[in-house]
């Protein structure tokens, strides 16, 4: 097949149309190499879903500290609290830790 044959060829007609030619370079640059590149909008789409499903975390977090930091502006409940998590005592008072076993964080092995 020569040149002139191939030239005869519909679908080459129309890939060599310069209009095609045009748009395929220029569909072929915005996709692949321009700095507003679909892939980069692909990635930074990626990367603002992440951030937003974050941003949910952390308000539903800021939502449990506000509740907790209602609880300790009471006195009892900020002693309690302390007791609990901190393990505060009074003076002349004595604090004896009971673990369970199936309490305890122990790593099983297998054999």
């Amino acid at each position: 097949m020569n040149f002139t044959e191939l030239k005869e060829k519909k679908w080459f007609k129309i890939a060599s149309n310069t209009y095609v030619l045009v748009l395929t370079v220029f569909f072929i640059w915005m996709v692949f190499f321009d700095t507003n590149s679909f892939l980069i909008h692909w990635e930074l789409k990626k990367e603002i879903k992440k951030l937003e499903k974050t941003k949910i975390f952390l308000q539903d977090e800021i939502q449990k500290d506000k509740i907790i930091i209602d609880k300790l502006s009471s006195k009892d409940e900020l002693e309690k609290f302390g007791r609990e998590q901190y393990y505060l005592k009074r003076k002349n008072e004595d604090i004896y830790l009971i673990e369970y076993q199936d309490s305890l964080k122990v790593e099983e092995n297998e054999n």
